[in-house]
């Protein structure tokens, strides 16, 4: 069966960090943006990463980030993926990860005037610029860094794109499942959706988004088999 990958974004505790790997998350998102309520200091993160267990990726979120502060990060601890979230060019991406040689996803902010074209051109953008970039990470457009807690229009997320995509913004147990069975992307990336609090997760929360990701998986290929049969 098909099955989506999932990542937790905004880890700043050891107990939330256990709670996702528990139920089942493929990665795990650390902010290392100041004015994050998720913030955490690579000092931080040093601590937290010593939780990870093998083949639990660590995802590094930044804004605006400097070399300096992107390479006291990945001193600090295992970082497989880098995210950028802040207003940064594809030139700037590529020199970011080719300076500490680790892949990258790129944050786009969807507005509601944003179409199918704009999406493959920034992804094409990206992928010309540099050979560590791994995939758009779709994210709601709000006037501010991170995230945005609110859902844009997928069906606008081509087809032909939507395999290698990580849809992210106002992600939740109770639309998660229908937007992997319509959408189908490579991954999904939940933060505030499965929180208690700014910053602090809640492990039930987790286990039901994760439950309801498999389920979304389930409904896709019931949908193809009921199609294989009807054809």
């Amino acid at each position: 069966m098909p099955r989506t990958r999932i990542k937790i974004c905004g880890i700043t505790r050891e107990q939330d960090l256990h709670a996702a790997v528990d139920a089942g998350a493929d990665a795990l998102g650390f902010v290392f943006y100041a004015k994050s309520p998720r913030y955490v200091t690579a000092e931080r993160y040093a601590e937290l990463a010593r939780e990870l267990p093998p083949y639990v990726n660590a995802v590094a979120l930044f804004v605006n980030a400097t070399v300096d502060e992107v390479r006291a990060v990945v001193a600090a601890g295992p970082v497989s993926l880098l995210q950028f979230h802040g207003d940064e060019t594809p030139e700037a991406c590529a020199q970011l990860a080719q300076a500490v040689q680790r892949p990258f996803t790129r944050a786009f902010r969807v507005k509601p005037d944003t179409t199918a074209a704009d999406l493959l051109e920034s992804e094409t953008q990206y992928r010309a610029a540099s050979p560590w970039f791994s995939g758009l990470l779709l994210d709601t457009y709000v006037d501010a860094y991170g995230g945005a807690g609110k859902v844009f229009d997928w069906s606008l997320i081509p087809k032909e794109l939507a395999p290698r995509v990580v849809l992210s913004g106002g992600l939740s147990v109770h639309n998660v499942t229908g937007a992997v069975a319509q959408v189908r992307p490579f991954a999904v990336d939940i933060s505030s959706g499965v929180e208690a609090a700014k910053g602090i997760k809640d492990a039930r929360k987790i286990a039901a988004f994760i439950d309801a990701v498999r389920a979304g998986d389930a409904t896709h290929l019931s949908q193809e088999h009921h199609e294989s049969e009807s054809s």
